[in-house]
């Protein structure tokens, strides 16, 4: 691996501008740089599928060695000074704020329990998944993904068919649901932390957002009705009907405050800032991190184990998150200044894809380039890529971009629920369910059900919306 890692340092330093005091010029900096990005979402999507043991064990050092095919090219070429700079602000600025938003949220939603049983008929099967819907954007995917599913599998556990159930929960409240606030999907917050206003997203996703839930309730609901009859008589309950009861309520009012510092760091500016490796550290995002900290260990002291353990809660898909996602913004730096220079650096033929021969953006082209990559890779590095390929300037795109700016984020969100890999909870939800017995499709099954279901909606959405 050392001599792999040197190779490609020397590799770059050949074709790279030498001086550090350049900086990263993207217009200077040839494709090679973004193999070690491509290489960390690659080994994301296939690792699981390829070589399962291995990646679970050892998802951390493939991670490390990925950043480190960045990190040693750029001390060598670039110098200490440069490299600490701008590793730091990506650290500083984007990775910890990233991870403290998804650690809070994910303690919290963790210990609100929804304790009984009720019976999984359409009316309470489409109430079900259109509450996780509306949950998604308060509590995020992951947070409404891990409250709700138990209970619905738990409502649908004598059902002989309960597979769509588990296949339109991921797509409605693990993805599409996520849409309305940075707080939904981690693709969101990423644009929040490079200056997407908290309310952008709201004010100009909820049509579409609205649009593509009430077609794919319906549509459950009418599968649900047609399976629930054609059953006749089903078998015996093993968890029968009893009282629905929700306890961990104080994480309720957790995830308020986590929900309000975010909407604070966005709307309060002071103007005091501490300078750290020449990185502005502003107050206001200073005291939201302390608030998520504060958030995450109040949530430990406060909620009872019995409900932690209820719901199955265990650290690790936030340290596999974490992990993962350090490794990626280390690798997407370079990715960024290329996109940055536009149609003058090596992602030129990407440039000329998503914009029209007049030089205005192509819309359609840029909600389903980002759709299907966040498919098959982790949407929210997806969105940051498409993000600067649109100029990255976030009052640009929320006024005069508009439709550009939605084009991706629907992209990144809606199309996650395309693949099992498209988006963390999807797996999640898998693995929750075939452990309660459920027949899951497998991978290429799964994309049978969102190809039939979810593509011609997308086609739809993208007549109506986006032309």
């Amino acid at each position: 691996m050392k001599k792999m890692i040197w190779a490609v340092a020397f590799g770059l330093a050949l074709t790279s501008p030498a001086l550090a005091a350049e900086g990263l010029d993207g217009a200077k900096m040839p494709l090679l740089w973004a193999i070690p990005f491509a290489g960390m979402l690659l080994s994301i999507a296939l690792g699981p599928l390829l070589f399962a043991d291995v990646w679970h064990h050892h998802y951390g050092k493939i991670s490390a060695a990925w950043g480190l095919l960045i990190a040693a090219p750029m001390l060598a070429i670039y110098g200490f000074d440069a490299t600490a700079h701008v590793l730091f602000h990506t650290t500083a600025l984007e990775y910890i704020p990233f991870i403290l938003m998804l650690t809070a949220l994910f303690t919290a939603a963790g210990g609100l329990v929804v304790r009984g049983n009720l019976h999984g008929a359409p009316v309470l099967n489409t109430s079900l998944l259109a509450l996780g819907t509306i949950m998604a954007s308060i509590i995020g995917t992951t947070g409404a993904a891990m409250v709700l599913i138990r209970p619905l599998l738990r409502a649908n556990d004598n059902r002989k068919h309960n597979v769509h159930v588990v296949v339109f929960f991921i797509f409605l409240v693990a993805n599409i649901g996520g849409s309305l606030t940075p707080i939904g999907d981690p693709p969101l917050f990423l644009g929040f932390l490079r200056g997407v206003s908290f309310s952008w997203t709201l004010v100009h996703l909820w049509p579409e957002t609205l649009f593509a839930a009430v077609v794919l309730l319906s549509m459950f609901f009418a599968i649900d009705t047609w399976l629930y009859r054609r059953e006749g008589c089903v078998a015996p309950d093993p968890t029968p009907d009893s009282r629905i009861a929700v306890t961990g309520l104080v994480n309720l009012g957790l995830i308020a405050v986590a929900i309000a510092a975010i909407v604070m760091s966005g709307a309060w500016k002071p103007g005091i800032s501490l300078d750290v490796l020449g990185t502005k550290l502003e107050l206001q995002n200073l005291l939201r991190e302390a608030v998520m900290i504060g958030v995450t260990f109040a949530s430990l002291a406060l909620t009872k184990n019995v409900d932690r353990a209820l719901n199955g809660f265990e650290w690790g898909p936030i340290v596999e998150v974490a992990k993962l996602f350090a490794a990626i913004f280390v690798t997407i730096v370079p990715v960024m200044a290329m996109l940055n220079a536009g149609a003058a650096g090596a992602f030129a033929p990407l440039v000329a894809l998503v914009t029209e021969a007049n030089g205005a953006p192509n819309n359609v082209a840029y909600f389903w380039l980002t759709g299907l990559l966040s498919s098959f890779l982790d949407n929210a590095p997806t969105y940051l890529v498409f993000f600067e390929l649109a100029g990255g300037d976030a009052a640009h795109l929320m006024a005069d971009m508009a439709t550009t700016l939605a084009a991706i984020s629907l992209g990144a969100v809606y199309m996650g629920a395309n693949t099992y890999i498209g988006n963390a909870p999807n797996f999640m939800v898998y693995a929750i369910a075939r452990r309660a017995g459920v027949e899951m499709p497998s991978f290429f099954g799964y994309m049978l059900w969102s190809g039939a279901i979810l593509v011609p909606l997308f086609l739809v959405i993208t007549v109506l919306f986006l032309k």
